[in-house]
């Protein structure tokens, strides 16, 4: 593999903070970037991405907020065009389950000219223990306009592992690895297992979308407002409960289990009351 760096875009995010210890601890050079790192890389502003893409071998590539929104279609051509002038040896995409913003993404990078891995994954596990769902989780409830829909919840740790062996071997170039977890749980189901592994009560209440976005309109901006109620009320209609073997393709391992997951979070404490 190349001595130069391998930028990591999100690097502080759930996927890029773990591809960067993986790698680093595999003695490879990584350079993650994000808003506030020494070099700046902001997708809202274009004249940030050349500087971060120079004397860079490779490319983990995270979308924020997400590859479903308007404009990322747009953001991933021009990212991948800027790799293509700069000689990139690769770009690994995290991308998202039966979204079609992020499959229009997929397609811009496919037609790129750029070596280009895809990984197209389900719902985090960690969404519950390192994002928005864990104050509920903390309080003893997590409400979402979520019902009986199964969803094969995936760990960040296997989208890391699959992301480091696109990054080393060519062999992964010019694959879309779809990757679920090995079972598929509704969100009740997944906060009882949370529940049974911390020892102790965490309910789940199905509330309305209307009621769900009211309550994050005091918190975060309306853009990520909307993505969430579409996440919820769109993306998460049932397209997406099959399972996928992408970790086992990828790896020739199985997929880590929620429960397993649960047990090992519980285990740090995170979950406390």
């Amino acid at each position: 593999m190349s001595q130069l760096p391998v930028l990591i875009i999100g690097g502080t995010g759930k996927t890029g903070a773990r591809v960067g210890a993986l790698l680093q601890a595999q003695g490879v050079a990584t350079r993650p970037v994000s808003r506030s790192t020494s070099v700046p890389f902001d997708w809202n502003d274009p004249q940030t991405w050349p500087a971060a893409l120079d004397g860079v071998s490779s490319a983990y590539v995270t979308y924020q907020p997400d590859l479903a929104v308007e404009g990322s279609t747009e953001a991933i051509t021009e990212l991948s065009r800027l790799a293509r002038e700069n000689g990139l040896q690769r770009l690994v995409l995290l991308s998202g389950r039966g979204e079609p913003g992020a499959q229009r993404a997929e397609a811009a990078l496919q037609a790129s000219g750029v070596p280009w891995t895809i990984v197209r994954a389900s719902w985090f596990n960690q969404n519950f223990s390192e994002g928005y769902l864990l104050d509920g989780v903390k309080a003893g409830e997590v409400a979402l306009p979520a019902g009986a829909v199964l969803e094969p919840f995936i760990d960040a740790d296997d989208i890391a592992d699959v992301v480091v062996a696109a990054l080393n071997d060519a062999r992964h170039a010019g694959k879309l690895y779809e990757v679920t977890g090995p079972r598929a749980l509704t969100f009740a189901q997944a906060v009882a297992e949370i529940s049974t592994a911390a020892g102790r009560p965490i309910g789940y209440r199905q509330i309305s979308p209307e009621a769900f976005t009211a309550g994050m309109r005091p918190l975060v901006p309306e853009e990520i407002i909307a993505l969430m109620d579409e996440l919820f009320t769109v993306v998460l209609d049932g397209r997406n409960s099959s399972l996928a073997d992408g970790v086992e393709q990828a790896l020739g391992r199985p997929a880590r289990d929620f429960a397993d997951y649960a047990r090992r979070t519980a285990a740090t404490g995170v979950w406390r009351a």
